[in-house]
C-alpha cells in the first residue's frame, strides 16, 4: 500500500535511455515517468491517469475496505477493470488490493499508450515499472546507502510480452511494508502482479532465515518470472531473463 507522502524520485537522475523520448507527469500523488520511442502527448497522459484514479478513488468511496484492507478483498462484478485487475493480483499474492496500485497504474497507461502506435514504453511509477520494448534493458536495485550493493543492476533480456518490474522495500521509501529487506524486486508476466508480489515478498524478509521461505513464496505464484531480494549484506534471487551486471 502506498501513502500519499512525496519524496523527490531521485534515482530518475541516472536513467539513461538512449533514443527513447522522456516525459514526466504529475497528477496529485501519481509521478511517472515515460520512456517511448514516440514523442508522447502530455495532456493525453495526464487525461488517461485523471481516469484511471477517478475509478479507483470512486470505487472507495463506496467500499472504503478497497482502500485500507491489508488482505485480499472481493469486489463488483461491474467494477472498472483497473479495479477487478488490482483485486485479483491481491488474491494472487495474499495481500490489499492497494498493494497494486502503482503497477496497475502504470500498465494501464501504458496499454493506452500502445494503442496510439508506440511500440517501445517504459512507465516507471514510483519505482514500479511496466516495461515493454524490443531489446534488452538494464535496470538499477537501489537498496539504500549500502556499499555493498552500490551500482547493482539486472540486464533484462529482449522480451516477446510485455512484463512488470515492481520493487519493495522495508528500509527505503513511503510505502507500507512489514518487513526489513533493503529491496524486493520482482519480475512477472504483468504489473499489476509484480506490484502485489513484492509488497508480500518484503513482507516476509524479517532476518537471513527469512529469505530462502520468502523467495520460495514468490516462486510458487503463478506469473512471477523472476525475484530479486536483499536483506543487508545478503542476496537471494532465482529467475530466468535477467543477469547481474556491474
Amino acid at each position: 500500500m502506498k501513502t500519499d507522502r512525496f519524496q523527490r524520485r531521485f534515482y530518475r537522475d541516472w536513467v539513461s535511455a538512449k533514443n527513447l523520448f522522456k516525459a514526466n507527469v504529475n497528477v496529485k500523488e501519481t509521478d511517472v515517468t515515460v520512456l517511448s520511442d514516440k514523442p508522447v502527448d502530455k495532456d493525453f497522459i495526464v487525461k488517461r491517469i485523471t481516469f484511471y484514479r477517478s475509478q479507483i478513488e470512486s470505487y472507495i468511496a463506496k467500499d472504503r475496505r478497497f482502500l485500507v484492507n491489508l488482505k485480499p478483498l472481493a469486489v463488483e462484478l461491474n467494477a472498472p477493470f483497473i479495479v477487478k485487475k488490482m483485486a485479483a493480483a491481491a488474491r494472487s499474492a495474499g495481500v490489499g488490493p492497494m498493494a497494486a496500485v502503482a503497477g496497475a497504474i502504470a500498465q494501464c497507461l501504458a496499454r493506452d499508450l500502445l494503442k496510439t502506435g508506440v511500440k517501445d514504453v517504459i512507465i516507471e511509477n514510483g519505482g514500479d515499472i511496466f516495461l515493454k520494448l524490443s531489446r534488452p534493458c538494464v535496470v538499477s536495485i537501489y537498496a539504500g546507502r549500502s556499499r555493498i550493493w552500490k551500482g547493482l543492476r539486472i540486464r533484462i533480456s529482449r522480451q516477446k510480452n510485455s512484463i512488470g518490474v515492481c520493487t519493495s522495500s522495508g528500509t527505503i521509501g513511503h510505502s507500507l511494508s512489514f518487513g526489513r529487506a533493503e529491496s524486493v524486486v520482482i519480475l512477472a508476466k504483468d504489473a499489476f502482479l509484480a506490484d502485489a508480489v513484492a509488497t508480500a515478498t518484503a513482507n516476509r524478509v524479517q532476518n537471513k532465515d527469512s529469505l530462502q521461505p520468502a523467495l520460495e513464496f514468490a516462486r510458487s505464484i503463478k506469473g512471477v518470472l523472476s525475484a530479486v531480494i536483499i536483506f543487508k549484506n545478503n542476496l537471494a534471487s532465482f529467475g530466468k531473463g535477467f543477469e547481474f551486471v556491474k
